[in-house]
């Protein structure tokens, strides 16, 4: 189970930081991805469903990775928020992400700074935790 949330946060780290290209190489791309958050009952509950796979994948592969209890509590943050989310009409979160989205557009290459630094710390953490436990 270790090994498949390993995975999963390697190819999840692997996206952000493409996700980071395409913010810089071609924002215009980037911009529709982003905006197409929240806008649908159906985007709505398959981004809460990502979420939660790579919550649980947090929690799950957390004990074996480097700064541990940071990338645990990151897991449960992540949980929890999508479990709430998943209990909040959709509509909500819409309305919420229209006022939101605007400012994220706005400052995308801030906002993509954050997705790179989480990707590389995400596939770090996960490869040095392996490295350790490898060698126990």
């Amino acid at each position: 189970m270790s090994a498949v949330a390993g995975a999963i946060l390697v190819a999840f780290g692997v996206f952000l930081i493409g996700l980071t290209v395409v913010v810089f190489a071609k924002p215009a791309v980037a911009e529709r991805f982003f905006m197409a958050f929240a806008s649908s009952a159906r985007t709505h509950y398959t981004e809460q469903i990502v979420r939660l796979v790579i919550g649980a994948s947090l929690i799950i592969r957390s004990g074996a990775m480097w700064q541990s209890k940071v990338f645990w509590l990151v897991g449960w943050g992540i949980v929890i928020s999508s479990l709430v989310l998943i209990l909040t009409p959709w509509q909500w979160h819409d309305r919420f992400g229209e006022e939101v989205r605007p400012m994220l557009i706005r400052h995308m290459k801030l906002f993509a700074v954050g997705l790179l630094t989480f990707g590389v710390l995400l596939i770090y953490g996960v490869g040095l935790g392996e490295s350790r436990y490898l060698q126990h």
